[in-house]
This record gives C-alpha cells, sequence and structure tokens, in this order.
C-alpha cells in the first residue's frame, strides 16, 4: 500500500478536532510522557500546547542535543532554471508570470558550484522549475554528474519523476530528494495548481516513495504554510513522516517548514502561520520524531533563524539566491523575457552589475528574507555555541 491509500484513509477531521480541543491538563499530561509520537501529536499542535511553550521549548531542546548534539549542517540552493510549465498560483516560476527566465548551461552550473564551493559549502541542493524543453533528465543528470566530481553531497528540488528516472539521477551521482508536497489539502492544491503536470496531486505526492526505490539516501520532505490551515497541514506532514520512517527507513528523512515569501504574481497567503505557531511547530516534530532532521531556510528572518536553532533545527541553508546565476551572475547573456510561457523578448534586458549581491537579473523564486552571508551565518550558529559542519558525508563511506 502507497501513502495515498493511507492518507485517503487517516482519520483527519478526528485528528483536527483533537488538535483544536486538546484541553491545557491534557497538554500537561502529554508532555509528562516519557516518549511521545504521532499518536500524540494533535495535542503537541493544540493552542493549549502553545500555552505551554516554554515547556515545549526546553525539552525539544534537550532532546535535539541528545540526538544531534550541538552540530548545525549547513547547504545552499542552486537554482538551474526558472522556466517552468505549471501554473501554480503561489510561485514566482508559475508559467504566466512574465518574468526574466533563463536555464543555465553544464558549465554555467559548475561555475556556480565553484564559487559555493569557495564559500565552503559541500552539501548543494539543485533546483529547478518543471520545463522538459530546458530541464530534460539528461541536462539534470548532467549537472548532477559535473557537481559530484567535486560536490560529495548533491541533492535535487526538481519536477517529480519516475523511478527508472530518478535511477539515472543516483547513477550520476545523486544522494538526496526533496520535494515538498505544498499543500496536503487537495480541493485547495486543486485551486493553486491550475495545469502542467503539477496538478497531479497523487503522482507527487508518491514522490518520495519512487526516489526511495531508485536508491536515494537522503529523502526531504514538507508543506507549504500559508495555503491550508496550518494544523490540517502539519498533521498530514507528520502522518506522512510516520509513513515514510516505517516503510522507507533505510534513507534518511528531513522535513522543512517553509512559509510562503513575497514573489512575482504577488500572491497573498490564504492562512497565516505565526512566528509563535513556527517555534511549536519545530517543537512539535522533534518531540515527535526524535531522530528526524528539520530543515531551516533563508525565508526566515535572521532573528528567528537564530532562535529557532537550539528548539530543534539540524539542517540550515545560508547566503542563498533562488534566482539561476544568482551567486556568480552565470547565464547573464541568455536571459529572456516571457509572457504565458512564450518568450517575447530574448536578451531583452541587459546585465549590469551586482546589486545587492544579486548577480543576474533573471528572476528569482521568490524573497529571501535572511540575507546574511553565508559565513555570517556560520558566525552566529558559533556565538550560540553549535558548530557550524559544511561537510557530513563522503561517497568513500559507502564505496
Amino acid at each position: 500500500m502507497s501513502f495515498v491509500a493511507e492518507f485517503n484513509a487517516l482519520p483527519l477531521s478526528t485528528w483536527l478536532k483533537r488538535a483544536r480541543e486538546a484541553s491545557t491538563a491534557t497538554a500537561r499530561a502529554t508532555l509528562a510522557k516519557p516518549e511521545l509520537s504521532l499518536a500524540d501529536f494533535p495535542q503537541l499542535i493544540s493552542p493549549a500546547a502553545g500555552e505551554l511553550l516554554e515547556t515545549l521549548g526546553r525539552r525539544s531542546q534537550q532532546l535535539t542535543r541528545q540526538r544531534f548534539g550541538k552540530v548545525i549542517r549547513l547547504f545552499a540552493p542552486l537554482y538551474l532554471s526558472n522556466e517552468c510549465i505549471n501554473n501554480c498560483k503561489y510561485c514566482g516560476f508559475s508559467r504566466d508570470n512574465p518574468i526574466l527566465r533563463v536555464t543555465l548551461s553544464v558549465d554555467e552550473v559548475r561555475q556556480e558550484a565553484a564559487a559555493l564551493a569557495r564559500q565552503g559549502f559541500r552539501n548543494i541542493l539543485l533546483v529547478s522549475g518543471e520545463h522538459p524543453k530546458f530541464v530534460s533528465d539528461g541536462y539534470l543528470a548532467g549537472c548532477v554528474a559535473a557537481l559530484h566530481e567535486t560536490i560529495p553531497s548533491v541533492s535535487l528540488e526538481v519536477g517529480p519523476m519516475d523511478t527508472a528516472e530518478y535511477r539515472a539521477m543516483v547513477a550520476a551521482g545523486a544522494d538526496g530528494l526533496v520535494v515538498y508536497q505544498e499543500t496536503y489539502d487537495r480541493a485547495v492544491y486543486a485551486e493553486m495548481h491550475t495545469a502542467g503536470p503539477k496538478k497531479d496531486f497523487d503522482w507527487r505526492l508518491e514522490t518520495p516513495e519512487r526516489a526511495y526505490a531508485a536508491g536515494f539516501r537522503r529523502l526531504g520532505i514538507g508543506a507549504l504554510y500559508g495555503l491550508a490551515d496550518w494544523r490540517y497541514e502539519a498533521l498530514c506532514l507528520a502522518a506522512h513522516t510516520g509513513y515514510l520512517l516505517r516503510n522507507c527507513w533505510k534513507a534518511q528523512l528531513t522535513l522543512s517548514l517553509p512559509r510562503l515569501r513575497p514573489s512575482a504574481g504577488d500572491f497573498e497567503p490564504l492562512t497565516h502561520l505565526g512566528d509563535r505557531d513556527l517555534v511549536q511547530l519545530v517543537c512539535a516534530y522533534r518531540l515527535a520524531f526524535p531522530d528526524v532532521g528539520i530543515v531551516l531556510s533563508t525565508r526566515e528572518s535572521p532573528r528567528l533563524r537564530d532562535g529557532l536553532i537550539p528548539l530543534g533545527i539540524t539542517l540550515m541553508s545560508a547566503g542563498s539566491h533562488t534566482e539561476p546565476g544568482g551567486y556568480t551572475g552565470a547565464g547573464r547573456k541568455n536571459v529572456h523575457h516571457t509572457v504565458q510561457g512564450r518568450i517575447v523578448d530574448a536578451g531583452a534586458s541587459e546585465w549590469t552589475a551586482p546589486v545587492n549581491g544579486h548577480a543576474t537579473n533573471a528572476t528569482g523564486q521568490f524573497n529571501i528574507a535572511d540575507e546574511r552571508s553565508s559565513n555570517a551565518v556560520a558566525q552566529a550558529i558559533q556565538r550560540l555555541g553549535y558548530e557550524p559542519v559544511w561537510k557530513d558525508w563522503d561517497v568513500a563511506l559507502t564505496n
């Protein structure tokens, strides 16, 4: 049975009722248990548990140090292309957005990766829009193989593939796969995804299982907060986590809790997840899933990111750019303007000198909130008494 079948049978309305109506006494009793699990998760994200945030935080911090030590792994996203055939209302890369687009060549990807390596990164996440004309499986495999020569850990966050295509990525040197369901609410999902292959909810939901079958050793999942009720999304992500821990147990699993950020298209969030709620979520996931990695991106402000580090975070991005060529200006000569998926003015926008660190004028997926350099983030981690780790994996470990 795949997660789709299990997902369809989940008593989500019952769980959501528990999460909304848990009493303070129930929340306290849950936190008094020596070990917690998925069954306790509704109480952990309840409004009542939110009033016990200090207790949640202390226990989460203690458990994180016990399981992971005082270590924060660092990674950087490297955007390959912002071309896309999907219409996703909330995404800056959405097909119909009139933006400046570019796809980097393999040599330009090497150039970007070399710049990240000079900063210290040895863990890179390749990110791309979904467009078979520009981003084929052969192109992606070529990018992975080129980086695998010098970067020990290369992961992918691209359009979902079938198992055979994923095997080719693993053979080229990719070891991780990240895929966000975006929203687990089927009705909202259908409303947000109006065109393109991403409309298929079930195909996306089964992506981690296909990636696991292909041999990926790291799997990352998440929901994008701002589309549906945050407690509903949290419960679904928790159930998905439990399923993958049972059925894909040979892979390391990470969870991401991204919140919507401003982007091209000016989409306004449909729901709200506040800072205090996000803190509660991080603690709840840590307590229910003590051995799962929790990722924090530059979508969040420096102050909030620094404050969340002790509470359960194990992996952070730093110095990020969400536009192709953002680290070196690679691809700047091939930037073109599109309207409703059609190129209307190739090379119309002349490249200018970097402004605020943005080395190319291609449009980013979203605006980041933490614009500190990777070195500044590493120093902040050290000031908090933690160790920034740039490399924690090498293929020689398993060869």
